[in-house]
This record gives C-alpha cells, structure tokens and sequence, in this order.
C-alpha cells in the first residue's frame, strides 16, 4: 500500500507518546511514536487523548539517536516558493529537535554535555538555508529521468520513489569546504552536485542537467593555517578502484559524460590536474571525455572574455549532448545523451562560472526550439530577461558557497553583469578572508554536524570514549599567549623608548624576534592548531 503525503498536520504530545495527526479533509490518519519502546503505529483520531498538548507542524524530517535517546525533528514553520508545475514548492525555514525522554537525569555530566554539543551540531545544520520540499512533485529526480520511468514507478509514493539525497538543497556526498577531498571507498564525490535548469513554455518542458564533484582519485587538501594548503594524493590507495566506481555510477544515471577540468595546469593543483587525466585514459571509456581548462591562467589580467575559448571548445560536444525536451502532450521530443561534469578544487566559484555560461547556451537553443525567440535572436539582447536570469545563476552559486565555505561565492560579479569589477575583486578578497577563518578555525564543528545529520556517525550512549573529549597540548594555548605578548612587548619598546637608542633597539629586536619565532612555530605545526573533524577519522594520507 502506498504511503500518503498531507499539506496540514498537528503534533499531539503526552509523555508517553507523539501523535502525529493528519488534517486534510476527509483524512482519520495518525501516527503515533511511543517515546518509550520508540514503536511507530499507524491508528486513527480518536485514539489521541484529550490532555496532549497540541501544536501544528508541516511536516517531519526524521528522528536521529544522540546520548540522551532519540529526538524527532519536525517542520514548525514553512514558506511558499513558488509553483512548479502547477505543485507548489515550500521552504522549510524553522525546525524544533524534540527529545524522545522526558527527563536527562539518567546522563553522568560528561554525557550531559556531549548531548548539548551533538544537539547544536543537528540545530546548526537546521539553520543552514536550502531545505526545500513538496508534498505533491518529486523534487529528487530530473524531468527525464520521470519521463523514462515505468508505471509501477510512478504509482509509487514520494517517500518510495525519492532519492535519499534530497530533501534539501545539498548533495549527496556532502563535504565542507576544505575538510574532505575526493572520493569515497564506493566512489561518491565530495561536493557532488546536480544542477538541472529547467523552462516551461505553452505545456511544454525542456531541461538541461549539469554536475559539478570533487576530482575523483584519493587526496585530501586539510586545513594547516596556511591561506592555500597544498593539495596531496595518496600514494598507496587504488585509486582506479574508486574512479571506475564513480564514473560507472555516473554514467547509468547520466549517460555520456564530458568532464571539464578547470583546476591550474602549474603549481600545487598540477598533480591532480595530470593524476585525472592519467585516470581517464587508463579507464579508457568511450562514455568519458576530458578536457583540460587552466582557468585563471586563461582568464588572467581580468581577461574573462577568453572564457569564449573554452564554450566554443565544447560547443559540438553540447549539441551532441543536447537537453530533454517535452511536448504539452507528454511526447518526449528529445532526449539529454550525457552531462558535463565541471570541477575545481572546491567545485565552487571557477565552476559555477563554467556551468552558467554552458546553461545559457543551452537556453539560447532550447528558446529558439520553442518558438520564444527568433532564429539570429541573441539572450543578451533582451534585457530585463539577461538580468534575471544572470541573477539566478548567482543566487545558485551563492547558495552552494554558503552552505560548503560559510560564504557568499567568489567571481559572482560575472555571473550576475558578464564582467569582471573591480568592487567584484574588492568582495572576492573580503569573502576569501572568511573562508580563510572558517576554514581553520569551525569547519572542525561544521564538518562533524554534517557527518552526524547524513548519518556518517552514529552515537553510542554506551561508548566510555567520548570523541568530543580530545585533549590538547599545553601548546595550543601557550604559544598564541607567548606570541600575543612578545608582539604586544615590541609595539611598546617602539612607543616607549628606552634611555639610548641602542637600549630600545635590543628590547625591540628581541620581543620582534620572539614573536616573529613563535608565529613560525604555530605555523609549521599549523594542523595541531586548527578545528579539525572529530566524529568521523579519515584514512590519514599525509
């Protein structure tokens, strides 16, 4: 029997139990969770005792294990995006974590405050904009993919038949911004994304899907206090073991794939740019392409134009792609044949720059299919439509930025007027300033909620071992103090001279040169300094 989806819901609590209570009209449905055995039964209204107390809800995310027991998380607020369609697609904008116990008595303090930080791990991920949801359309899968399906698929219900990556607006191998690189044992790409832009004209569809994913071989790039870590592949992995896994996924769900490297040809990026390229023509596939594009070599000296070099270079690879089209009678005209697969080191702003300009091409072609626009019609030459749909493509890539960096993306300027400024460079260094904070100093915290919310930790209340509890070296806070001070002590010998010139110059040499040492010294053990990961250990490659 097929699950069914309601728009209204209320939650009744008792202490004993959750009762979840379906409200459309003409539904008798409630679900209850015992908060004891953690039982989910299906039975009816009249079952809810008149003393619980009763709340609205839009919905419920799921319930995850912490030390203090299970916490069901439930949708309280909800905004209207817009119709897609003619299904109207929400955002979920508030959330409450809800403890299965009633009481924490039964914790030691240890566990009482492993329970607090594991709680603000899951409230953190929840503030993270880009929760999106439907009760009605399947938001998880593209417009060809349910055009191809069968029709025990389409019979079947949302929770069935959806992927288990979205329910949000992030992807499926979720990584932030500089704690995880590469791929997994079963070849799933951190920072992997799929991006389908889609039209609607006169009833009929048309898409066209691009992904974006870490370069798939083992590397990590850890945060170490400098502002660019050096990249490092690991020496003894398989790593044709996990690129074949990748791309053999890759290809059953997309078909053809053109990969678009966009990493620096020079340098510490090099490597990688020759292991992937290596990879590819040992795997040898005739469903692979890859093309090599050193972007800031190409668009140096704010030459951004030469972006031209690399679109009209896989122009003919886009036309033998092409994108899924649909007629208003549900006839599917054309089908997509593959995706580009763009990449960067964080996947992040070269790419979205990349993958606006391969998307506007294909708007130009879907438009002139369509009818909207006349053979010799340029986009650019509709103005109000240019500017928001450039908009769009930035707002994306701000909303991939902030959930991966923290931070609004880079090189958006671009994307939103088709050239590079100067207050664009301005912003770009401002915003690099913060990823470099995060990046070393709470990308530790972020990168554990994210592993803990996906599932990739499990607690274990039983577990005498707390891997919250890490103690750290007398180093972590002394050689920061020693530092402070000598640079504090050398600023006062400047203002404050001493009785002869030489006097002041010794004060100043030696507190200079203390703090001058010490700094060197946090930066060569700059791994011990930052807020590394601790839930999940990853395979040491360094």
């Amino acid at each position: 029997m097929a699950a069914t989806t309601y728009e209204r819901l209320k939650l009744h609590t008792t202490p004993e139990k959750f009762y979840v209570e379906a409200c459309d009209d003409g539904a008798d449905d409630v679900l209850i969770i015992d908060r004891v055995s953690t039982e989910v039964t299906l039975s009816v209204k009249k079952d809810i005792p008149p003393s619980a107390v009763t709340r609205p809800i839009f919905g419920i995310l799921g319930t995850i294990h912490l030390v203090a027991g299970n916490y069901l998380i439930v949708i309280t607020k909800k905004k209207k995006i817009g119709e897609f369609f003619n299904h109207v697609i929400w955002k979920a904008t508030d959330f409450d974590v809800l403890s299965y116990k009633k009481t924490m008595l039964h914790l030691t303090d240890i566990q009482l405050q492993d329970n607090k930080t594991f709680l603000a791990m899951i409230n953190h991920v929840l503030s993270v904009d880009g929760f999106y949801f439907s009760t009605t359309y399947d938001l998880t899968h593209t417009l060809q993919r349910l055009s191809n399906t069968s029709p025990e698929f389409q019979e079947m219900s949302l929770l069935e038949r959806g992927r288990p990556t979205v329910c949000m607006e992030w992807p499926s191998s979720k990584r932030t911004f500089c704690s995880a690189r590469g791929i997994d044992s079963e070849g799933h790409a951190a920072n992997f994304v799929e991006t389908e832009q889609i039209v609607h004209y006169n009833g009929s569809r048309a898409s066209f899907v691009q992904t974006r994913g870490s370069i798939p071989l083992y590397w990590s790039q850890r945060p170490n206090l400098k502002y660019k870590p050096r990249p490092l592949i690991n020496k003894v992995a398989n790593h044709m073991d996990g690129f074949q896994r990748h791309f053999d996924s890759q290809v059953i769900i997309y078909g053809r794939q053109i990969i678009i490297n966009l990493v620096n040809q020079k340098g510490s990026e090099k490597p990688l740019e020759q292991a992937f390229a290596t990879m590819v023509s040992s795997l040898a596939s005739g469903m692979i392409r890859y093309i090599a594009f050193d972007f800031h070599k190409e668009c140096k000296n704010m030459r951004w134009d030469r972006l031209s070099i690399l679109v009209d270079q896989v122009a003919e690879m886009q036309d033998e792609l092409s994108y899924f089209l649909v007629d208003p009678a549900g006839k599917v005209l054309t089908n997509q044949e593959g995706v580009f697969r763009s990449n960067c080191m964080d996947c992040l702003d070269r790419t979205n720059v990349i993958q606006s300009l391969l998307a506007r091409r294909s708007l130009q072609a879907q438009l002139q299919r369509l009818g909207v626009l006349h053979v010799g019609q340029k986009l650019e030459e509709q103005d109000e439509f240019e500017k928001i749909y450039k908009n769009a493509w930035a707002d994306n890539a701000n909303a991939c930025a902030k959930q991966y960096a923290g931070t609004g993306a880079l090189k958006t300027d671009f994307t939103r007027t088709g050239k590079r400024t100067q207050l664009g460079l301005i912003m770009d260094g401002w915003n690099s300033l913060i990823r470099y904070y995060k990046n070393n100093f709470s990308d530790g915290f972020r990168q554990d909620s994210i592993d803990l919310f996906l599932g990739n930790y499990s607690v274990d209340e039983l577990d005498s071992h707390s891997p919250l509890s890490v103690p750290r070296d007398l180093k972590f806070l002394a050689l920061p103090i020693i530092m402070v001070v000598a640079f504090s002590m050398c600023i006062i010998c400047l203002l404050m001279a001493g009785d002869t010139w030489t006097e002041t110059l010794a004060y100043v040499l030696f507190w200079g040169v203390a703090s001058i040492g010490t700094f060197f010294i946090i930066l060569y053990n700059g791994k011990d300094f930052v807020d590394a990961p601790r839930l999940v250990q990853k395979e040491k490659i360094d």
